[in-house]
């Protein structure tokens, strides 16, 4: 999933954002509103740790959200198939 593709389902997003970084309120979010470079510094001035840091948990997080999608595509494509059996 490409951040182009998160920030327009930030709203969709946000419960799994919190679950990863907990300190982040809905408050937080809003202001965030899908905005990279927004997330990486709040997560920095909360969490305090560094830039460099803060940037990897992002990518994580990001390749995380896109193993995710890559696994229900899949499962919604196997299912749609054995509906057609």
């Amino acid at each position: 999933m490409n951040w182009d593709q998160i920030e327009g389902n930030w709203k969709q997003l946000q419960g799994n954002i919190k679950q990863q970084w907990g300190k982040l309120t809905d408050d937080h979010l809003d202001v965030i509103a899908g905005k990279r470079d927004s997330l990486a510094g709040k997560i920095q001035e909360v969490y305090g740790v560094t830039k460099e840091d803060a940037e990897q948990q992002l990518t994580d997080w990001q390749k995380q959200q896109k193993e995710a999608n890559d696994t229900n595509r899949i499962i919604t494509e196997h299912l749609k198939d054995q509906a057609k059996s």
